[in-house]
């Protein structure tokens, strides 16, 4: 993913909702299936790592993105954001990425 690409995705998440959190659990099998139905449906989602976690945001970011194959968009305090195509949403539902 270029930095362009990159800065376009972190304008899109900008005003979007956090839809999960890690808790103190951390990061586990059913976390990872919330967040593939999550980016398969929206592609676009911003997790949020609560205060009684033992991960940080990166710690966390990185762990999901590679067990859910998606990217990290950006990190900043105790959210992070993370992009995946779909495959199942209709082709002008998507994000177009800039060249």
């Amino acid at each position: 993913m270029t930095s362009k690409q990159r800065a376009y995705l972190r304008g899109l998440a900008n005003p979007i909702e956090t839809i999960l959190q890690v808790g103190k659990g951390g990061v586990n099998d059913n976390m990872i299936k919330q967040v593939n139905d999550a980016l398969e449906a929206r592609e676009l989602i911003k997790v949020r790592v609560l205060e009684n976690s033992l991960m940080s945001a990166r710690e966390a970011a990185e762990e999901i993105a590679e067990a859910a194959g998606c990217e990290v968009v950006q990190t900043i305090g105790t959210r992070f954001v993370l992009y995946k195509e779909s495959r199942t949403l209709p082709p002008e539902k998507r994000i177009v990425l800039p060249k």
